[in-house]
């Protein structure tokens, strides 16, 4: 079993709506981490259709024009795996969802478990909670967790869960906005979510704006 897993994060600036400048711009950050020699590069929550998409998903045109968008980033992917997040889902559900795509494929997808419905966030009213069993993905030899915001602030949540279930270390890609003392609360949260689980956590985080949200990145590693 490996002993080093180099990760990148990509703290992008996505645009809600634009497909395939989004694709683009993730795929630059692929390129950009498989010359650094990563074996794994984290993109933001919803990097494909930009956050929050709020409404869109509501159409399943766009949650289907969105997969047909996911499917060309897979395309694209070499060596590095990438996490990545887009809408999941077609007429009768859909779900905040990241991919894990490497070599031209997508190898398996997450469903965000917890969704935020206070402060900016309406995640309920355009998502489904996921609930599917949790799977492990093997990046160069290290059994790899994935998780999607909310889902690394819930005590004893599905990041304790994943290393439970084996994980040597867990991902979490964000798209969580700015407030003055936020990066020291997130930062808090993630350490406790380390010292329950024994496993690190690398948390990924948007930048840019969407309307009235800024979203700082502060992407870190506990």
């Amino acid at each position: 079993m490996a002993d080093t897993l180099r990760i990148a994060i990509a703290q992008l600036n996505t645009t809600v709506g634009d497909l395939d400048g989004n694709v683009a711009r993730a795929l630059e950050m692929v390129e950009q981490a498989e010359a650094a020699d990563a074996d794994l590069v984290l993109l933001p929550e919803m990097t494909i259709t930009g956050y929050p998409p709020e409404d869109l998903v509501l159409k399943p045109g766009f949650v289907a024009d969105a997969r047909a968008a996911l499917e060309k980033f897979a395309a694209g992917t070499g060596r590095t795996a990438a996490v990545v997040g887009f809408a999941d889902g077609g007429d009768d559900a859909v779900w905040n969802a990241v991919a894990v795509c490497a070599g031209g494929k997508i190898h398996g997808t997450y469903h965000k478990r917890h969704l935020p419905n206070y402060d900016v966030f309406d995640e309920i009213r355009h998502f489904r909670p996921g609930d599917e069993p949790f799977e492990l993905f093997e990046i160069a030899g290290v059994p790899v967790g994935v998780t999607i915001c909310e889902d690394s602030w819930i005590p004893d949540g599905p990041v304790s869960q994943l290393a439970r279930g084996g994980a040597r270390v867990v991902v979490n890609v964000n798209g969580s906005p700015f407030r003055a003392g936020k990066q020291e609360v997130r930062e808090r949260v993630i350490a406790h979510r380390v010292g329950e689980s024994g496993v690190p956590v690398v948390y990924a985080n948007l930048v840019g704006a969407q309307d009235e949200l800024v979203f700082d990145g502060g992407s870190f590693v506990v």
